[in-house]
């Protein structure tokens, strides 16, 4: 049997950060008392709105650095949540799906695509002063995609067919040095028919997005704050959202007047805002559009202080191995994942350059880690799993629990799998440490630890998951 192996991460100890969300009631005043809205005419389907968002959404996220930190994508979430529940029932479309992703990116920026994808860049949260303003940003963004602005002025257009969209979408919603970039080739500009909106749809977005506050329990007059926010800090040349979200004319003023014939009762705010923003402070700065254009997405060169060069690590491949690292156990893992340590302690896959011993050191910055670690005796998988996260924590003392744990089966047996954050000791940055724990028949905890850098955690988290589902036990 193998005893727990040391897997060298680093984080602060652990606390529970089960985030806390006040379930509000909130009444408008009567509807006559608030501005009434009208969705233009849209000769696009809401099912093409969908279709538009979800190919967009998927070449952004490969082309932009996602933050991948689990708690501040849970928070996000929780936001957009109440707010999406409370657009109004002629506005909703069921085929919408609503995401929201964090990205990496230091400039003050927001977008959402056509049927829900939202992406808001981590310099955004990182101005704002409240959650209320964060939540006015992701609101009007919110209302450009119920209202169906982006097909909806493309229908303005008339020269778009629903290829030609699908194909010129991101250099209009990305915009800036990264969004040129990534729309090279394009037949077509978009930033006036797409994205880039008039002031009426401008104005529309405000109004009802002030609305959708109010009704989930923001103040929407945070709304306000925040785009004067936006605007004080744009200096010169002015934030990216400004670029391509025109001012409608006296905004401020408008939304607090709309602000004025609304009724906010309850309180919406998860309180958790002042622990995202020292968690954020607590990251290597985020790049600039212009460092991500030039490829230089923050990542820390690492040299001879018991850090390493920077090496490109490949995705998981989607063909897996089976290979039996024990006499009791067979699991599966990407094929282009190898056996990089093995001893008494565990076994480590990884791909190439995700692994480092020099002597010094043995550690891994992506993979898979599976050991063995005797019981703490008292029979409770939680209790011993608790235990085997504080030993951890002992020589990592940065790890922070990021939530509960979640029940899963492995092997057949019962099993909790809970998720971490970490700052490596090899590059600087941070990263997602998934650790899911079962009995093996002697009563000691079998453990499977998958490391990943945050901005890449949702691609790590398929092969996770799948190398967990693949684990068979044959011990006595």
């Amino acid at each position: 049997m193998w005893s727990g192996m040391a897997f060298h991460l680093s984080t602060q100890r652990y606390a529970r950060l089960a985030p806390a969300i006040a379930i509000c009631v909130v009444l408008a005043v009567p509807a006559d008392a608030q501005t009434r809205i009208t969705a233009d005419q849209n000769r696009f389907s809401p099912a093409d709105d969908v279709k538009l968002g979800q190919e967009a959404a998927a070449e952004v996220r490969k082309e932009l650095p996602m933050l991948g930190d689990e708690r501040l994508e849970s928070w996000a979430e929780d936001i957009g949540r109440s707010l999406v529940e409370n657009i109004p029932a002629e506005f909703r479309h069921d085929e919408f799906r609503y995401t929201f992703d964090v990205v990496n990116q230091k400039d003050i920026n927001a977008f959402a695509l056509p049927g829900g994808p939202m992406f808001l860049n981590r310099g955004m949260i990182e101005a704002a002063k409240t959650e209320a303003e964060v939540a006015g940003v992701m609101a009007h963004e919110i209302s450009h995609v119920a209202l169906r602005h982006g097909t909806a002025q493309a229908t303005k257009g008339q020269k778009f067919q629903l290829g030609a969209l699908a194909g010129q979408v991101l250099g209009a919603i990305i915009g800036g040095t990264a969004g040129s970039v990534i729309a090279q080739g394009s037949q077509f500009g978009l930033g006036a028919y797409f994205m880039k909106y008039s002031r009426e749809y401008e104005r529309q977005a405000d109004l009802l997005g002030a609305q959708i506050m109010a009704r989930a329990g923001y103040d929407p007059r945070q709304m306000a704050n925040m785009f004067r926010t936006i605007e004080a800090q744009g200096g010169g040349g002015g934030p990216e959202w400004l670029s391509s979200h025109p001012n409608p004319g006296n905004r401020y003023d408008a939304i607090n007047r709309e602000a004025a014939m609304l009724q906010v009762r309850g309180r919406a705010d998860t309180g958790q805002f002042a622990a995202i923003k020292s968690r954020l402070g607590g990251m290597s700065p985020a790049p600039t559009a212009e460092e991500i254009a030039r490829g230089d997405t923050g990542r820390r060169p690492v040299g001879t202080s018991g850090t390493r060069s920077t090496v490109d690590v490949e995705a998981p491949a989607t063909r897996y191995r089976t290979d039996q690292p024990g006499n009791f156990l067979r699991l599966a893992v990407p094929e282009n994942w190898d056996r990089v340590a093995r001893s008494n302690s565990g076994v480590t896959y990884a791909p190439d350059g995700g692994f480092i011993a020099d002597g010094r050191q043995t550690a891994f910055t992506h993979g898979v880690q599976i050991g063995v670690s005797p019981s703490g005796g008292n029979g409770n998988l939680q209790r011993d799993t608790e235990q085997l996260l504080n030993a951890f924590a002992q020589t990592n003392p940065r790890l922070r629990q990021q939530g509960g744990f979640q029940r899963e089966t492995i092997g057949g047996r019962a099993a909790l799998t809970t998720t971490l954050s970490n700052v490596s000791d090899l590059t600087g940055e941070p990263e997602t440490v998934q650790i899911s724990t079962t009995r093996l028949r002697d009563g000691s905890l079998l453990y499977i630890i998958g490391v990943a850098p945050q901005r890449e955690a949702r691609t790590y988290a398929g092969a996770f998951q799948r190398v967990r589902q693949s684990v068979q036990l044959s011990d006595q």
